[in-house]
């Protein structure tokens, strides 16, 4: 049996990581969610990697209160370690049985130390707050600690929302400072564009000449966006391609190991473990390394001791090829099924003028159905498909209408030139696509009736000019 790349804990599902390096080892805090019914509170649990590659699962890091406490649900935040050597845990605290003045249940910064053992942690209930006046005390989340060498202050930045203004363009990123990390004063505003619901899970870090801002948006399109600026205080530039996955992968934040910047979030699952299910809060844990582009934008892609780990090669009975369609659409096929854990990786040149190009995978030995990898030149992006179509009734023309592809699941990427590189690590249900190392895509394929590899081209020509696919050795 192969070890998983995508690490769970034995019971329940990763939520929101807050990911903290110490001596070469990356700590993975992360939000223990249970999916049962009444909802238990939620704790923190820790998870630790040395290689980026084997996760270890260490249980509790920091329980959640009990019934009647603020912190019931013990939700995101950030560790610090100060110049003595104390290590600073703080969290969101909320329990819905505690209320504002508007009715919902408040949300509190609330503060922890501890000694180095990261499952032993001392909580201080003096030092909680709460929003001031301003904010709406319902949104008063993920608190994220720095230290500005500067000015000679910690910084925290909070996920918050204004009381007034229009509900959907209320989200802020409010700030405090702090000399001692205990008391806390109002900052001006570290963030404040008025456009989405809230900015989740910020973070600020430098790489460089850059600054860069992380938040999650939650609004109508969830995905995990970041902001370039040359000074920590902005003004924050949008890149061209601001999101660091798609849909599926969320909540991510990130920490330095040994000079590399490794982002940690969650791949979300489905409701009912379907294709068609409403994605769900928690799912799988997934790393991805940005590199910095000359022009100071990020790339993203599973650091590449995962990809190196898939060290034995599988034949599928796929060779290079030609494809041409200039009319119409062509496709090669796999002779032998995929393995359920597999990496494949695909160079394909694209000539001039093609519409779309990719890879088939999950597929029928047609080609007819199954999943989609597409890239549209013309269009600049990267999407995931599915055939069929989902059926609205009996009838022939009773089919999902016109699908341009899977909802959510599409990347803006750079298709100006002829030769690319498609990288796809599948695990169960899992599939995490990356294009030249830049761009990434995260989803589940949950429909297993078919498991063939193919490459296709619609109108136009491309050529398949290598494919490698490869398993890991068995655990022993």
């Amino acid at each position: 049996m192969q070890a998983n790349v995508f690490f769970r804990p034995p019971e329940g599902w990763v939520g929101d990581v807050i990911p903290f390096e110490r001596d070469g080892e990356l700590n993975l805090f992360y939000l223990h969610e249970l999916r049962e019914q009444p909802k238990p509170g939620t704790s923190w649990s820790l998870a630790v990697t040395r290689d980026l590659l084997h996760v270890e699962d260490r249980g509790t890091a920091l329980a959640h209160g009990g019934h009647e406490e603020a912190d019931f649900n013990a939700y995101t935040g950030c560790v610090v370690r100060d110049a003595d050597g104390t290590y600073h845990l703080f969290y969101t605290g909320q329990n819905p049985r505690i209320t504002g003045e508007d009715g919902e249940p408040l949300q509190l910064v609330m503060h922890a130390t501890g000694t180095g053992d990261f499952t032993s942690w001392t909580r201080h209930p003096e030092h909680t707050f709460g929003a001031p006046e301003g904010y709406e005390s319902a949104d008063w989340r993920d608190p994220f600690v720095f230290y500005d060498e500067e000015r000679g202050v910690w910084r925290m930045l909070i996920a918050a929302r204004h009381k007034d203004g229009p509900a959907r363009r209320r989200g802020v990123i409010a700030s405090c400072e702090s000399a001692d990390l205990v008391t806390w004063k109002q900052a001006e505003p570290f963030w404040d564009p008025r456009r989405y619901i809230t900015h989740e899970c910020p973070e600020v870090f430098r790489l460089g000449e850059w600054w860069y801002l992380v938040y999650s948006e939650f609004s109508e399109s969830f995905a995990t966006r970041y902001r370039m600026a040359k000074s920590v205080d902005g003004p924050w530039l949008v890149p061209e391609r601001d999101t660091l996955d798609g849909r599926a992968f969320y909540a991510a934040k990130s920490a330095e190991v040994n000079g590399r910047r490794i982002f940690a979030g969650w791949i979300a699952s489905r409701e009912g473990d379907t294709d068609d299910g409403a994605w769900q809060w928690a799912g799988t844990l997934s790393l991805l390394e940005a590199t910095q582009n000359s022009d100071g934008t990020l790339g993203f892609a599973p650091p590449a001791e995962v990809f190196a780990s898939f060290d034995q090669e599988a034949a599928v009975g796929l060779a290079p090829a030609a494809l041409a369609a200039p009319e119409g659409f062509g496709c090669v096929m796999s002779q032998a099924s995929l393995p359920e854990q597999c990496y494949v990786r695909a160079e394909l040149a694209i000539e001039p003028g093609a519409v779309e190009c990719g890879l088939l995978l999950r597929s029928s030995a047609d080609g007819d159905e199954g999943y989609m990898v597409r890239l549209e030149p013309r269009r600049g992006r990267m999407v995931l498909d599915r055939w069929p179509r989902r059926r609205t009734g009996d009838a022939q023309w009773q089919i999902s209408g016109d699908v341009p592809h899977a909802i959510e699941l599409e990347r803006p990427a750079d298709l100006s030139g002829t030769l690319h590189t498609l990288e796809v690590i599948l695990e169960g249900d899992i599939a995490v696509v990356v294009l030249d190392r830049q761009v990434c895509l995260s989803t589940r394929l949950y429909n297993t009736a078919h498991n063939r590899l193919g490459v296709f081209v619609g109108e136009g020509r491309a050529e398949l000019r290598s494919l490698d696919v490869r398993v890991r050795e068995a655990a022993g």
